[in-house]
C-alpha cells in the first residue's frame, strides 16, 4: 500500500521572487531547477549564456539534459524584462540563469547597466508569476587586475543587492549546500 503523507502531501509553494546565489559550479542552477521541479513540475528556463565555444557549449548540453522535457528553454542573453513581463504565468515559474552572464552581455553590447537594471526591476515587481533568478556571487575573491574586471565586480554587486533587496526569499549555495539568507514569506496556516 502507498504511503499515504506522501501522496497527500501538498507541493511547497514559491515564493513571488526567489534568488539564487553562489559561486561558479556551487550548484546554485540545480537547487535553483529542484524547487521549481518541486513546487511545479518545471518551468520556464530563460538562459542568458551565449554558446561561443565548445567548452560552454558542453555546459548548456549539461544543463539541458539535467532538466529533460518539463521544462521550455529560450535562450534570452539581453531581453530578460521584456520576456519576464511577457512569459511570467502562476502556472509556470520563470528560471533566470544567470544574471551575471546577462550582466557580461549587456557589458559588452555597451549597455548601460543602470537602465537595464531599472528595466528588470520593474519587471520583477509587476510579473504575472513566481519568477527565481540565479546568479554569481562574485565579490568574494581578490580585487580584479584590469578597470573592467572592477567594472564588472562592481556592477555584479550592485544588480544583486538590488534583486536581493527585493526578493521574498534569498538562498547562498555553496557546496551544493543552500543556506537560507532572507525569508520574507509568511507560513501558510495550517
Amino acid at each position: 500500500m502507498p504511503d499515504q503523507s506522501s501522496t497527500s502531501r501538498p507541493k511547497p509553494a514559491l515564493p513571488r521572487l526567489l534568488f539564487v546565489l553562489g559561486g561558479a559550479r556551487s550548484g546554485k542552477s540545480r537547487y535553483a531547477e529542484q524547487v521549481i521541479e518541486a513546487a511545479a513540475g518545471g518551468g520556464l528556463y530563460l538562459a542568458t549564456a551565449g554558446v561561443g565555444d565548445a567548452e560552454m557549449a558542453a555546459r548548456v548540453a549539461e544543463h539541458r539534459a539535467r532538466r529533460g522535457p518539463s521544462w521550455i528553454t529560450i535562450e534570452e542573453p539581453l531581453e530578460i524584462a521584456p520576456r519576464i513581463e511577457t512569459e511570467a504565468r502562476r502556472d509556470r515559474p520563470i528560471l533566470v540563469d544567470c544574471l551575471t552572464l546577462w550582466l557580461s552581455n549587456l557589458m559588452e553590447a555597451g549597455r548601460h547597466i543602470e537602465a537595464e537594471t531599472e528595466r528588470l526591476m520593474a519587471a520583477l515587481a509587476h510579473a504575472r508569476g513566481p519568477v527565481v533568478l540565479v546568479a554569481n556571487e562574485v565579490g568574494l575573491g581578490i580585487v580584479p587586475e584590469s578597470a573592467l574586471g572592477r567594472a564588472f565586480r562592481d556592477h555584479a554587486g550592485r544588480v544583486n543587492q538590488r534583486v536581493a533587496a527585493a526578493a521574498e526569499r534569498v538562498v547562498f549555495v555553496a557546496a551544493g549546500l543552500p543556506m537560507l539568507l532572507k525569508d520574507t514569506v509568511l507560513a501558510e496556516p495550517r
